[in-house]
C-alpha cells in the first residue's frame, strides 16, 4: 500500500507526492544504517558529520546535495548536477506514458509548458503518426 509523503519545495510549497510501496521500506533500511532510524519525522539526507556545531539532524543543503551529485558523477567519468537527475526522472515518466500533467503536479511546475521541455516523445520519429498508420 502507498502512502503520501510530505515534500517541501521550491518558494516554500508543500508538495505531497505518492510513496511507492517498496520505497518505505528502503527509506527505513537506509535511516537504520544512517543511524537516524528512531527519527523518522527528521530530514532523510543529514550530514554525517558537522565539524561546526555537531548535531546532525538538519537536512543537507540543496547546495551540498548538488555537489554531491557533481563528485559522485565525476568518479563514475561525466559531471552532472541534481537537475539532471530531476530531469531524467521527469523524462522517464513521460517516456513510459505518465500522464503529462502528473508530471507537472510532481515536479511543481506552474505551468504545463514547463513541463513539457521534458516530453520528447514529440520528437521521435516512431511516436508520429506517420508511423502509427498502417499503409
Amino acid at each position: 500500500m502507498s502512502r503520501i509523503s510530505e515534500c517541501p519545495g521550491k518558494g516554500g510549497k508543500t508538495r505531497y507526492l505518492p510513496l511507492h510501496p517498496g520505497t518505505n521500506a528502503l527509506i527505513h533500511d537506509y535511516l537504520d544504517a544512517a543511524g537516524h532510524g528512531v527519527d523518522e519525522s527528521g530530514a532523510l539526507f543529514r550530514p554525517v558529520r558537522n565539524n561546526r556545531t555537531g548535531r546532525l539532524e538538519q537536512a543537507i543543503t540543496a547546495d551540498r546535495v548538488y555537489r554531491l551529485v557533481r563528485a559522485y558523477s565525476a568518479q563514475l567519468g561525466f559531471e552532472i548536477g541534481a537537475h539532471a537527475l530531476r530531469a531524467t526522472a521527469a523524462t522517464k515518466a513521460l517516456d513510459h506514458q505518465a500522464d503529462i500533467a502528473k508530471v507537472q503536479e510532481w515536479l511543481g511546475h506552474a505551468n504545463i509548458a514547463t513541463t513539457r521541455i521534458y516530453d520528447h516523445r514529440r520528437t521521435r520519429p516512431e511516436d508520429s503518426p506517420t508511423f502509427k498508420v498502417a499503409y
